[in-house]
């Protein structure tokens, strides 16, 4: 049995997107603002400064063209 890849539409990777931002956002948590001291949620940028990884997406692409390089290699 194999993993089914599968292709990469724009719907499905925004979708991954949305979901890595929800769940950096409940992993961090909210933000108690500096000026009207009241809590708010954290903006993308702040999440991406807090927990900086590679871009889910180009992973994705680049194991995938890596997997097609093997297929391609073999007879």
């Amino acid at each position: 049995m194999g993993v089914k890849l599968g292709s990469l539409t724009l719907r499905k990777e925004i979708r991954l997107r949305v979901f890595k931002k929800r769940v950096l956002g409940r992993k961090f948590g909210p933000k108690r603002d500096e000026v009207t001291r009241e809590w708010r949620k954290r903006y993308n940028e702040e999440l991406t400064d807090l927990y900086f990884s590679p871009d889910l997406i180009q992973v994705i692409k680049l194991r995938k063209m890596r997997l097609a390089g093997y297929v391609a290699l073999m007879k």
